[in-house]
Protein backbone atom coordinates (compact mmCIF):
# COMPACT_ATOMS: atom_id res chain seq x y z
CA UNK A 1 0.00 0.00 0.00
CA UNK A 2 2.86 2.42 1.01
CA UNK A 3 4.50 3.86 -1.71
CA UNK A 4 8.21 3.79 -2.25
CA UNK A 5 11.00 6.05 -2.92
CA UNK A 6 14.05 4.99 -5.30
CA UNK A 7 16.74 6.91 -5.06
CA UNK A 8 19.98 6.09 -7.61
CA UNK A 9 23.11 7.67 -6.40
CA UNK A 10 25.74 8.12 -9.24
CA UNK A 11 29.64 9.14 -8.55
CA UNK A 12 29.28 9.98 -12.38
CA UNK A 13 26.16 11.61 -14.36
CA UNK A 14 25.83 11.35 -17.46
CA UNK A 15 23.91 14.96 -17.79
CA UNK A 16 26.02 17.49 -19.28
CA UNK A 17 25.81 20.35 -17.18
CA UNK A 18 27.19 17.78 -14.50
CA UNK A 19 30.26 17.22 -15.91
CA UNK A 20 31.14 20.88 -15.11
CA UNK A 21 31.70 19.54 -11.98
CA UNK A 22 35.10 18.54 -10.75
CA UNK A 23 35.68 14.83 -9.75
CA UNK A 24 36.70 16.26 -5.95
CA UNK A 25 33.09 18.40 -6.08
CA UNK A 26 31.22 14.66 -7.60
CA UNK A 27 32.81 12.40 -5.42
CA UNK A 28 32.08 14.49 -2.49
CA UNK A 29 28.27 15.54 -3.58
CA UNK A 30 27.58 11.95 -4.00
CA UNK A 31 28.92 10.86 -0.31
CA UNK A 32 26.44 13.89 0.67
CA UNK A 33 23.84 12.35 -1.07
CA UNK A 34 23.94 8.53 -0.18
CA UNK A 35 24.60 10.14 3.44
CA UNK A 36 20.99 12.09 3.41
CA UNK A 37 18.93 9.90 0.83
CA UNK A 38 19.86 6.14 1.56
CA UNK A 39 21.27 6.78 5.25
CA UNK A 40 18.88 8.92 6.53
CA UNK A 41 21.39 11.52 8.11
CA UNK A 42 20.50 14.80 9.09
CA UNK A 43 21.92 17.73 7.03
CA UNK A 44 23.59 18.69 10.37
CA UNK A 45 24.71 15.60 11.13
CA UNK A 46 26.61 15.36 7.63
CA UNK A 47 27.96 19.15 8.23
CA UNK A 48 29.67 17.87 11.05
CA UNK A 49 30.92 14.92 9.32
CA UNK A 50 32.41 16.80 6.47
CA UNK A 51 33.34 19.62 8.31
CA UNK A 52 31.07 21.81 6.71
CA UNK A 53 28.03 24.04 7.39
CA UNK A 54 24.71 22.62 6.73
CA UNK A 55 24.15 25.39 4.50
CA UNK A 56 26.95 24.30 2.40
CA UNK A 57 25.22 20.48 2.17
CA UNK A 58 21.81 22.00 1.71
CA UNK A 59 23.53 23.38 -1.64
CA UNK A 60 24.91 20.60 -2.39
CA UNK A 61 22.28 18.28 -2.15
CA UNK A 62 20.55 20.93 -4.30
CA UNK A 63 22.90 21.00 -6.85
CA UNK A 64 23.14 17.50 -6.86
CA UNK A 65 19.38 17.35 -7.97
CA UNK A 66 19.66 19.83 -10.34
CA UNK A 67 22.57 18.34 -12.00
CA UNK A 68 20.90 14.98 -12.12
CA UNK A 69 23.72 13.46 -9.85
CA UNK A 70 20.61 12.30 -7.40
CA UNK A 71 17.37 10.81 -9.09
CA UNK A 72 14.46 10.43 -7.48
CA UNK A 73 11.67 8.21 -8.56
CA UNK A 74 8.89 8.23 -6.97
CA UNK A 75 6.95 4.55 -7.09
CA UNK A 76 3.78 2.68 -6.16
CA UNK A 77 2.52 -0.44 -6.91
CA UNK A 78 1.24 -0.79 -10.39
CA UNK A 79 -2.43 -1.48 -9.46
CA UNK A 80 -2.85 1.66 -7.43
CA UNK A 81 -3.03 5.21 -9.20
CA UNK A 82 -1.08 7.96 -7.20
CA UNK A 83 -2.33 10.67 -9.23
CA UNK A 84 -5.53 10.15 -9.25
CA UNK A 85 -5.84 9.39 -5.76
CA UNK A 86 -4.35 12.73 -4.47
CA UNK A 87 -6.36 14.29 -7.05
CA UNK A 88 -9.72 12.93 -5.12
CA UNK A 89 -8.60 13.59 -1.57
CA UNK A 90 -7.92 16.79 -2.35
CA UNK A 91 -11.67 17.76 -4.24
CA UNK A 92 -13.07 16.33 -1.51
CA UNK A 93 -11.60 17.21 1.22
CA UNK A 94 -10.76 13.73 2.28
CA UNK A 95 -8.36 11.78 4.84
CA UNK A 96 -7.69 9.27 2.60
CA UNK A 97 -8.57 8.40 -0.71
CA UNK A 98 -7.01 4.99 -2.65
CA UNK A 99 -7.70 4.75 -6.24
CA UNK A 100 -7.49 1.27 -7.87
CA UNK A 101 -6.99 0.45 -11.61
CA UNK A 102 -10.07 -1.11 -12.58
CA UNK A 103 -9.95 -4.25 -14.32
CA UNK A 104 -10.34 -4.20 -17.95
CA UNK A 105 -13.07 -6.66 -18.10
CA UNK A 106 -15.07 -5.11 -14.94
CA UNK A 107 -15.23 -1.61 -16.15
CA UNK A 108 -19.18 -1.42 -16.11
CA UNK A 109 -18.97 -3.65 -13.23
CA UNK A 110 -19.44 -2.26 -9.17
CA UNK A 111 -17.44 -2.68 -6.71
CA UNK A 112 -14.61 -4.85 -8.09
CA UNK A 113 -13.08 -7.21 -5.88
CA UNK A 114 -9.85 -5.76 -6.13
CA UNK A 115 -11.14 -3.12 -3.76
CA UNK A 116 -11.72 -4.99 -1.19
CA UNK A 117 -7.97 -6.17 -1.01
CA UNK A 118 -6.68 -2.39 -1.03
CA UNK A 119 -9.45 -1.83 1.66
CA UNK A 120 -8.10 -4.71 3.97
CA UNK A 121 -4.72 -3.22 3.38
CA UNK A 122 -5.71 0.09 4.52
CA UNK A 123 -7.30 -0.96 7.38
CA UNK A 124 -4.34 -2.65 8.45
CA UNK A 125 -2.33 1.23 8.63
CA UNK A 126 -5.45 2.95 10.11
CA UNK A 127 -6.57 0.60 13.15
CA UNK A 128 -4.62 1.02 16.17
CA UNK A 129 -4.58 -1.38 19.35
CA UNK A 130 -7.54 -0.98 21.10
CA UNK A 131 -10.01 0.51 18.57
CA UNK A 132 -13.13 -0.39 17.85
CA UNK A 133 -13.84 -1.64 14.11
CA UNK A 134 -17.26 -1.04 13.12
CA UNK A 135 -18.54 -3.59 9.80
CA UNK A 136 -21.24 -1.94 8.10
CA UNK A 137 -23.32 -4.34 5.47
CA UNK A 138 -22.11 -4.57 2.14
CA UNK A 139 -20.59 -6.93 -0.62
CA UNK A 140 -17.35 -4.61 -0.98
CA UNK A 141 -16.99 -5.21 3.02
CA UNK A 142 -17.53 -8.75 2.80
CA UNK A 143 -14.45 -8.71 0.28
CA UNK A 144 -12.52 -6.56 2.55
CA UNK A 145 -12.80 -8.88 5.43
CA UNK A 146 -12.21 -11.76 3.31
CA UNK A 147 -8.66 -10.54 2.22
CA UNK A 148 -7.81 -9.78 6.31
CA UNK A 149 -4.32 -10.67 7.28
CA UNK A 150 -3.28 -8.39 9.95
CA UNK A 151 -5.23 -6.33 12.41
CA UNK A 152 -3.87 -5.30 15.66
CA UNK A 153 -5.75 -6.36 18.78
CA UNK A 154 -9.06 -4.86 18.28
CA UNK A 155 -12.78 -4.88 19.23
CA UNK A 156 -14.73 -5.66 16.28
CA UNK A 157 -18.38 -4.63 16.09
CA UNK A 158 -21.15 -4.84 13.41
CA UNK A 159 -23.14 -1.69 12.73
CA UNK A 160 -25.95 -3.22 10.46
CA UNK A 161 -28.17 -5.61 10.35
CA UNK A 162 -27.58 -8.32 7.40
CA UNK A 163 -29.44 -8.38 4.19
CA UNK A 164 -30.90 -12.01 4.67
CA UNK A 165 -30.54 -13.53 8.21
CA UNK A 166 -30.35 -17.05 6.54
CA UNK A 167 -27.31 -16.10 4.59
CA UNK A 168 -25.38 -14.72 8.08
CA UNK A 169 -22.76 -17.33 7.72
CA UNK A 170 -21.26 -16.08 4.33
CA UNK A 171 -22.63 -12.43 5.18
CA UNK A 172 -22.20 -9.57 7.66
CA UNK A 173 -21.95 -11.88 10.40
CA UNK A 174 -18.81 -13.88 9.35
CA UNK A 175 -17.01 -10.77 7.88
CA UNK A 176 -16.89 -9.15 11.45
CA UNK A 177 -15.50 -12.92 12.72
CA UNK A 178 -12.89 -13.14 10.58
CA UNK A 179 -11.87 -9.61 11.83
CA UNK A 180 -12.17 -10.54 14.80
CA UNK A 181 -10.41 -13.35 14.13
CA UNK A 182 -7.36 -11.93 12.31
CA UNK A 183 -6.97 -8.96 15.32
CA UNK A 184 -7.70 -11.50 18.08
CA UNK A 185 -9.86 -9.45 19.41
CA UNK A 186 -14.03 -9.71 20.43
CA UNK A 187 -16.75 -9.71 18.05
CA UNK A 188 -19.90 -8.47 18.53
CA UNK A 189 -22.35 -9.81 15.23
CA UNK A 190 -25.78 -8.52 15.31
CA UNK A 191 -28.21 -11.61 14.42
CA UNK A 192 -31.01 -10.27 12.46
CA UNK A 193 -32.35 -8.81 9.66
CA UNK A 194 -31.33 -5.20 8.36
CA UNK A 195 -34.74 -4.50 7.20
CA UNK A 196 -37.93 -4.60 9.01
CA UNK A 197 -41.56 -4.41 8.21
CA UNK A 198 -42.23 -1.59 10.26
CA UNK A 199 -40.56 0.58 12.76
CA UNK A 200 -42.06 -0.96 16.05
CA UNK A 201 -40.60 -4.32 14.80
CA UNK A 202 -37.29 -2.39 14.59
CA UNK A 203 -37.27 -1.27 17.96
CA UNK A 204 -38.22 -4.33 19.72
CA UNK A 205 -35.46 -5.61 18.45
CA UNK A 206 -33.14 -2.96 18.79
CA UNK A 207 -34.07 -3.73 22.53
CA UNK A 208 -33.29 -7.45 22.33
CA UNK A 209 -29.98 -8.35 24.83
CA UNK A 210 -27.82 -9.18 21.77
CA UNK A 211 -28.67 -6.67 19.60
CA UNK A 212 -28.45 -3.83 22.44
CA UNK A 213 -25.32 -4.89 23.35
CA UNK A 214 -23.76 -4.19 20.14
CA UNK A 215 -25.70 -0.69 19.94
CA UNK A 216 -23.52 0.00 22.73
CA UNK A 217 -20.77 -0.48 21.37
CA UNK A 218 -21.75 2.25 18.33
CA UNK A 219 -20.67 5.32 20.43
CA UNK A 220 -17.27 3.80 20.94
CA UNK A 221 -16.28 3.01 17.32
CA UNK A 222 -13.13 5.01 16.35
CA UNK A 223 -13.08 2.90 12.67
CA UNK A 224 -15.91 1.82 10.18
CA UNK A 225 -16.13 0.35 6.75
CA UNK A 226 -19.23 1.15 5.06
CA UNK A 227 -20.61 0.21 1.74
CA UNK A 228 -22.16 2.89 -0.75
CA UNK A 229 -25.45 1.81 -3.14
CA UNK A 230 -26.57 3.30 -6.36
CA UNK A 231 -30.44 3.39 -6.09
CA UNK A 232 -31.10 0.77 -8.33
CA UNK A 233 -31.47 -3.23 -9.18
CA UNK A 234 -28.80 -5.34 -7.89
CA UNK A 235 -26.49 -2.29 -6.67
CA UNK A 236 -28.46 -1.80 -3.28
CA UNK A 237 -29.18 -4.15 -0.60
CA UNK A 238 -31.73 -1.97 0.39
CA UNK A 239 -33.02 -1.26 -2.77
CA UNK A 240 -33.73 -4.58 -3.48
CA UNK A 241 -35.02 -5.50 -0.27
CA UNK A 242 -37.95 -3.08 -1.21
CA UNK A 243 -41.38 -3.66 -2.33
CA UNK A 244 -42.01 -2.04 -5.99
CA UNK A 245 -44.54 0.57 -4.39
CA UNK A 246 -41.72 1.27 -1.96
CA UNK A 247 -39.03 2.07 -4.13
CA UNK A 248 -41.22 4.16 -6.29
CA UNK A 249 -41.80 6.46 -3.16
CA UNK A 250 -38.21 7.20 -2.46
CA UNK A 251 -37.68 7.61 -6.21
CA UNK A 252 -39.96 10.64 -6.03
CA UNK A 253 -37.74 12.05 -2.89
CA UNK A 254 -35.05 11.86 -4.98
CA UNK A 255 -32.75 9.43 -3.66
CA UNK A 256 -29.45 8.76 -4.99
CA UNK A 257 -27.44 7.11 -3.27
CA UNK A 258 -27.63 4.35 -0.02
CA UNK A 259 -26.04 3.61 2.53
CA UNK A 260 -26.11 1.62 5.91
CA UNK A 261 -30.01 1.89 4.96
CA UNK A 262 -29.59 5.83 5.05
CA UNK A 263 -31.05 7.10 1.50
CA UNK A 264 -29.10 10.57 -0.07
CA UNK A 265 -30.04 12.91 -2.53
CA UNK A 266 -27.62 14.29 -5.06
CA UNK A 267 -26.34 17.05 -2.76
CA UNK A 268 -26.12 14.28 0.45
CA UNK A 269 -29.20 15.37 1.90
CA UNK A 270 -30.97 12.56 3.50
CA UNK A 271 -34.49 11.98 2.82
CA UNK A 272 -36.46 8.85 3.06
CA UNK A 273 -35.53 9.21 7.08
CA UNK A 274 -39.02 7.33 7.95
CA UNK A 275 -36.74 3.76 6.52
CA UNK A 276 -33.99 4.36 8.72
CA UNK A 277 -36.85 3.95 11.48
CA UNK A 278 -37.55 0.20 9.95
CA UNK A 279 -33.82 -0.96 10.19
CA UNK A 280 -31.26 -2.40 12.24
CA UNK A 281 -28.27 -0.03 11.58
CA UNK A 282 -25.92 2.53 12.99
CA UNK A 283 -27.30 6.18 13.09
CA UNK A 284 -25.46 8.94 11.04
CA UNK A 285 -25.55 11.35 13.82
CA UNK A 286 -22.96 8.17 15.42
CA UNK A 287 -21.84 7.69 11.81
CA UNK A 288 -20.39 11.62 12.00
CA UNK A 289 -18.92 11.23 15.41
CA UNK A 290 -16.65 7.93 14.27
CA UNK A 291 -13.30 9.48 13.29
CA UNK A 292 -12.00 7.67 10.45
CA UNK A 293 -15.20 6.43 7.99
CA UNK A 294 -13.72 4.60 5.53
CA UNK A 295 -16.59 4.10 2.23
CA UNK A 296 -15.48 1.16 -0.64
CA UNK A 297 -17.00 1.76 -3.71
CA UNK A 298 -16.01 1.68 -6.79
CA UNK A 299 -17.42 1.40 -11.17
CA UNK A 300 -18.66 3.91 -13.57
CA UNK A 301 -22.60 2.72 -11.97
CA UNK A 302 -22.22 3.98 -8.79
CA UNK A 303 -20.10 7.17 -9.38
CA UNK A 304 -23.18 9.13 -8.60
CA UNK A 305 -23.98 7.53 -5.70
CA UNK A 306 -20.57 8.00 -4.02
CA UNK A 307 -20.68 11.67 -4.78
CA UNK A 308 -23.64 12.25 -3.05
CA UNK A 309 -22.64 9.89 -0.07
CA UNK A 310 -18.95 12.05 -0.32
CA UNK A 311 -21.34 15.31 -0.12
CA UNK A 312 -22.92 14.25 2.99
CA UNK A 313 -19.75 14.57 5.24
CA UNK A 314 -20.04 10.94 7.05
CA UNK A 315 -17.08 9.55 4.73
CA UNK A 316 -13.57 10.55 6.33
CA UNK A 317 -11.68 8.36 3.42
CA UNK A 318 -12.81 6.25 0.55
CA UNK A 319 -11.43 3.26 -1.80
CA UNK A 320 -12.26 3.29 -5.31
CA UNK A 321 -11.14 2.56 -8.69
CA UNK A 322 -9.80 4.75 -11.63
CA UNK A 323 -13.83 4.26 -13.60
CA UNK A 324 -15.39 5.85 -10.74
CA UNK A 325 -12.38 8.71 -9.77
CA UNK A 326 -12.82 9.67 -13.49
CA UNK A 327 -16.86 10.57 -12.93
CA UNK A 328 -16.34 12.01 -9.26
CA UNK A 329 -13.59 14.22 -10.69
CA UNK A 330 -15.76 15.99 -12.78
CA UNK A 331 -19.09 15.45 -10.98
CA UNK A 332 -21.00 19.01 -10.10
CA UNK A 333 -19.81 21.71 -8.42
CA UNK A 334 -17.03 21.53 -5.85
CA UNK A 335 -18.15 20.22 -2.98
CA UNK A 336 -17.37 21.04 0.72
CA UNK A 337 -14.53 19.21 2.28
CA UNK A 338 -15.57 16.41 3.96
CA UNK A 339 -13.63 16.54 6.86
CA UNK A 340 -16.03 19.78 7.61
CA UNK A 341 -18.71 16.99 9.05
CA UNK A 342 -21.57 19.28 9.59
CA UNK A 343 -24.87 17.47 8.48
CA UNK A 344 -25.58 19.13 4.59
CA UNK A 345 -29.37 19.51 5.41
CA UNK A 346 -28.75 20.51 9.12
CA UNK A 347 -30.14 18.27 11.29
Amino acid sequence: MNSSEEIAVSGMSTGRSAMRMGPAELVQAAAMARRFYLEGKSKIQIAEEFGVSRFKVARVLETALERDLVRIEIRVPAELDAERSDALRARYGLRHAVVVESPAEAQESPDPENLGEVAADLLGELVNEGDVLGLAWGRSTIHMAAALDRLPPCTVVQLTGVYDAGTAERGSVEAVRRAAQVSGGDAHPIYAPMLLPDAATAAALRSQTGIARAFEYFDKVTVACVSIGSWEAGISTVHDMLTEEERAHYATLGVAAEMSAHLFDAEGRRVGRDLGERCITVETDRLRRIPEVVAIAGGQRKGAAIDAVLRSGLVTSLVTDTSAADYLMTAGTTPRPALNREDPDGI
